[in-house]
């Protein structure tokens, strides 16, 4: 009998958790004494493996684009596309829900001695860009402080590629590294149906049936920015650029979204969106180093989702965000979306990255898990398409140099 995959189980967890939460309305004491722990265990293990799975996955993308540097304006040019492109998905996520949260069915969630609130303090803007610099490296490792790990990542990453044959060693033991955290975080995402059960039950309890318009409110908001994205951001990269009529390019790529959609995987996806591009006239050097390139640092639909629930999250919670808060999940989401690990869960684990740099309670990645795996289709159709926009830019830029 074939094995259900981690996504499966975790819906059958929010089902369940449902079920159980109203079947259990009046008995919320013995809820948050007994099953409500068992959520919170798995919730400091998602905390405890954060800060390795940024600090290591960062540097070891840092390292794997080591021979981007070899093919000169091709991946430059694509680099600073991927770049524009993430920096607007994470402003668009951030600014719709913000917009309409006035208007969205909440998720009531109790803030209590057992939910671990991360104190972001009111700072100026100046003051936030200044304290993303870390003035001891082990500080912000134990205090979680995300966007000083994230700084540390970067330097690390970068020096080790520009030393060249003398960090060979320390690019070794990094990429060594980065293996066993996502080992463990394997070992840990393998819970993650109790523990999205336990965490859920208690928020059912408290709410009622209504949770599910919220989770709807949710999964409508992310899709809602999905396709502004595509049709705004894309549609314009290959109509002006690209001058590639937008029709025509979407129509050219739906095998290779409707495949996205379904795998749920950009990685599975390649050789669609490969023989996709190819029929609509991108060179196939370009194209395999481009959709390649791609695949592994372009995920404007992992960076539009985090501003999402970020926003989402907070309102449940009645936390105000600050304009530094902002700057925090922007800045973080923009590098999460870079690094997001490639294996089941992954991006649960940075989504409490991202939480935890702006002072949202980690405990809300529990909530939000339960319709992961729905917003990751949406998610990974953005992935393959905006991979797809690239190529079609690159081939007009630099195609009849190459």
């Amino acid at each position: 009998m074939k094995k259900l995959s981690l996504t499966a189980q975790i819906g059958i967890a929010l089902v369940l958790a449902v079920i159980a939460g109203i079947l259990l309305g009046n008995q919320a004491d013995f809820v948050n004494t007994y099953i409500k722990p068992i959520g919170l265990i798995f919730l400091n293990l998602l905390k405890f493996i954060v800060v390795p799975l940024v600090l290591f996955s960062i540097m070891a993308g840092i390292l794997s684009m080591n021979d981007v540097s070899k093919v000169g304006k091709l991946g430059l040019r694509a680099l600073l596309y991927f770049m524009a492109t993430t920096l607007f998905a994470v402003t668009l996520g951030l600014v719709v829900p913000s917009l309409l949260k006035g208007i969205l069915p909440l998720i009531h969630i109790n803030l209590d001695a057992t939910a671990e609130v991360i104190d972001t303090p009111q700072l100026s803007v100046m003051d936030q860009i200044v304290n993303m610099f870390p003035s001891n490296i082990l500080a912000p490792v134990s205090s979680m402080a995300m966007m000083q790990v994230i700084v540390i990542a970067l330097f690390f990453g970068i020096a080790m590629v520009h030393v060249g044959e003398k960090g060979e060693m320390a690019r070794k033991v990094t990429l060594s590294f980065n293996d066993v955290v996502c080992k463990i975080l394997e070992y840990i995402m393998a819970l993650a149906p109790i523990g999205v059960f336990c965490m859920l039950t208690p928020v059912v309890v408290d709410n009622g049936p209504a949770v599910l318009g919220s989770y709807a409110a949710l999964l409508a908001l992310a899709y809602l920015c999905f396709a502004i994205h595509a049709g705004l951001v894309y549609s314009s990269a290959v109509g002006l650029i690209g001058r590639m009529s937008p029709l025509k390019f979407f129509k050219g790529m739906q095998s290779a979204m409707l495949f996205a959609f379904s795998s749920d995987s950009s990685v599975a996806t390649l050789p669609y969106t490969m023989q996709c591009t190819e029929k609509l006239g991108v060179n196939k050097d370009i194209g395999r180093f481009v959709l390649s390139l791609g695949a592994t640092i372009n995920m404007d639909g992992v960076a539009i989702y985090l501003g999402v629930a970020s926003v989402f999250m907070a309102a449940c919670c009645g936390i105000d965000l600050t304009m530094g808060q902002y700057m925090a999940i922007a800045f973080a989401s923009t590098v999460a979306s870079i690094g997001t690990p490639g294996i089941p869960g992954g991006s649960l684990a940075l989504m409490a990255m991202v939480f935890a740099s702006a002072g949202i309670p980690v405990e809300c990645v529990a909530v939000a898990a339960g319709i992961d795996r729905i917003i990751d289709m949406g998610r990974t159709v953005m992935s393959v398409t905006g991979d797809a926009s690239c190529a079609i830019v690159m081939q007009r830029i630099v195609g009849k140099k190459l």
